[in-house]
């Protein structure tokens, strides 16, 4: 198993970014890596760190601020190689099909459901583990 992942957090509030970290803790799950978070609060940031690699899921806040995370998955789908997955922030349960939309890989509600999140988190860094074995 590889040592960290690194998950990539964008939201314009600082709260949000704060709530995904304390929701998901040093580790998500036992059987995933321990997590290393990388905080971007502007869709300029995430695009740019994308552009370096090394990301192995973003979690994205639906409802931010001048640019939602649903129009930016969107954009990273449609224009980042290999993107990593993404988990979506929404703001109610029926913007799910928004989600689907953007291709998000996963979606759980704000505010962050520490159990939901992370159970969503780990499923995610499952997955890219499975595909990079």
């Amino acid at each position: 198993m590889q040592a960290t992942a690194t998950v990539l957090v964008y939201s314009d509030d600082a709260n949000t970014r704060e709530q995904v970290r304390l929701a998901s803790g040093r580790r998500p799950a036992p059987d995933v890596p321990l997590v290393e978070f990388l905080e971007c609060a502007t869709p300029a940031a995430v695009l740019s760190e994308l552009d370096k690699g090394g990301i192995d899921v973003c979690v994205l806040d639906g409802e931010a601020v001048p640019m939602g995370g649903m129009g930016l998955c969107r954009q990273i789908k449609d224009e980042v190689f290999n993107a990593p997955p993404v988990l979506l922030l929404i703001g109610r349960p029926q913007d799910a099909w928004l989600a689907t939309w953007s291709r998000a890989e996963a979606a759980v509600t704000l505010p962050v459901d520490p159990v939901e999140f992370a159970a969503a988190l780990a499923s995610l860094l499952r997955a890219k583990k499975a595909l990079s074995a």
